[in-house]
């Protein structure tokens, strides 16, 4: 039987307790607050977030090196692992994926990688990490786990809305952005993933009815295999757990804290709804 090893990176968003069970690797970004630099795995969100409002700039974040996944590509091989696959973070909106490329190129004598650019970030990332390492788990193949992978990807949804624009016009990560700027008092953007970049998908007058607007694009998708809600310090998530309650999904409902990364790029108040679709 193949004894595949799972590699993500911290974008995912992935909760330590879902982590560690399957034991999939995670390679951590990093973010840096002027001349202060922290891993993703540093800070709680918690921490995070407070750092956000006590900083006189808005954090920056930083891919891993293709070193970092050298190490991890190692680690794999010394633990017994026969075959290595990675599930990274958009290539549309991160380096990651090509740091990912680099380190398998430089570790290709070693045992097999499979690179699988996720086209998608957040939960979204995660889910599909999480069904190829339970995949993995069972003894699937390299190849077996590769195809799962961007089948998965092609019935993978985000979408979201988000309280200020401040961080994603800074950060440069959503299309036509600025363009929001001017009635950002009256409206609450929606957001999506489309062709692995973040979009505008929309605008609301409320909060409540940006989020039953996310909530309702979400269950138009169903019947779902996974589904999940991750969240930037958004006081109000219950009203997005709320507005799922009756959506079918075959593995019960993830309910996230964003990370560091991620939330350097929404912002404080951030929901997301992310999916995969079932077959």
């Amino acid at each position: 039987m193949a004894k595949i090893k799972v590699i993500t990176d911290s974008a995912c968003d992935l909760p330590d307790e879902l982590v560690h069970p399957l034991d999939i690797g995670v390679v951590s970004l990093s973010i840096r607050f002027g001349e202060e630099e922290f891993t993703d795995h540093d800070l709680t969100a918690k921490e995070f977030w407070a750092k956000c409002k006590a900083s006189k700039v808005l954090p920056e974040t930083a891919a891993p090196s293709p070193g970092a996944y050298q190490q991890a590509f190692q680690s794999a091989k010394d633990d017994g692992y026969d075959g290595i696959i990675v599930i990274t973070l958009s290539a549309a909106l991160s380096a990651t994926h090509q740091a990912a490329t680099l380190g398998a190129d430089a570790f290709a004598n070693a045992i097999p990688v499979s690179i699988v650019d996720s086209r998608a970030v957040s939960m979204a990332q995660g889910l599909i990490t999480l069904e190829v390492a339970e995949a993995a788990r069972s003894g699937k193949s390299l190849d077996e786990l590769t195809a799962l992978a961007n089948n998965l990807v092609s019935r993978t949804g985000v979408v979201g809305t988000i309280d200020t624009l401040e961080h994603l016009i800074k950060g440069g990560r959503v299309s036509g952005a600025k363009a929001l700027l001017g009635s950002m008092l009256s409206i609450k953007p929606l957001l999506e993933l489309k062709d692995g970049l973040v979009t505008e998908a929309g605008r609301q007058r409320t909060r409540s009815k940006a989020i039953a607007t996310c909530a309702a694009t979400c269950a138009a998708e169903g019947p779902l295999r996974r589904l999940a809600i991750v969240h930037g310090d958004a006081i109000d998530v219950r009203l997005a757990e709320a507005a799922l309650k009756d959506v079918t999904t075959e593995i019960p409902i993830i309910v996230a804290d964003m990370g560091s990364v991620v939330g350097t790029h929404g912002g404080p108040g951030i929901i997301a709804i992310c999916w995969i679709r079932a077959e």
